[in-house]
């Protein structure tokens, strides 16, 4: 086995440990859990023995479920209350895998229970993307290092080049996808609204935008 392929397992089954303490320590059942995030009982407990790997729209759901944050299903080191001063060095904290899906990304700082801002550097799989719709409280901006990515904002489109941003109110339906040849990468910020008692679920899940239905493009200047 390479040593890529021994850290995805290895991150498989950490996801799984996490999952499962979640769980539990929630006082919920598989069945319950399942129930919430849309998959079946039988998934769910492979995931949790890391003997099956979760898509990013399954872990969405499952953090969902479980009121988590979704980088807390990944190695991190436990956050203060409130992050007073962070640096993110080049060299530190390497790019994670989501394990089956392609996707890259890493936590660059905040989400600390008192904090308002929290920021991930994402990076998109050529051809793939977002396949569940999300909203969520709070707003988020998006920042396009590298490709071209595709927002889909309501029931409108934005096609984003290196270069370009989007800051949307998060409630409103969206997603993301790969609209380029290569990889994308992206610097993402998200927000808390000011008022809210806790921290808010990185993504929530809404409905998917049905495949028939196509958004209408951003109307030209």
């Amino acid at each position: 086995m390479s040593r890529s392929a021994e850290r995805i397992a290895e991150t498989t089954r950490d996801i799984g440990r996490r999952l499962r303490a979640a769980r539990t320590g929630a006082g919920l059942t598989l069945a319950q859990v399942a129930g919430r995030a849309g998959v079946s009982e039988g998934f769910l407990s492979k995931l949790e023995r890391g003997q099956a790997a979760a898509s990013i729209a399954n872990l969405i759901q499952l953090a969902d479920a479980l009121r988590l944050g979704l980088h807390e299903l990944f190695p991190n080191e436990a956050a203060p209350a409130k992050t007073m001063v962070a640096v993110h060095r080049a060299n530190e904290g390497g790019l994670q895998e989501v394990a089956a899906t392609g996707y890259r990304w890493r936590h660059l700082g905040g989400g600390a229970p008192l904090d308002r801002l929290e920021v991930f550097h994402l990076v998109f799989p050529r051809a793939k993307g977002m396949e569940a719709t999300v909203s969520h409280p709070g707003q988020e901006h998006c920042y396009v290092l590298s490709g071209e990515v595709l927002f889909y904002v309501g029931d409108a489109q934005y096609r984003l080049k290196a270069g370009d941003g989007i800051l949307i109110d998060s409630q409103q339906p969206h997603r993301a996808e790969n609209a380029g040849r290569g990889q994308a990468e992206v610097l993402m910020s998200v927000a808390k609204p000011a008022d809210a008692a806790e921290v808010p679920d990185w993504w929530r899940l809404s409905s998917a935008i049905p495949k028939e239905e196509k958004p209408k493009e951003e109307s030209k200047p």
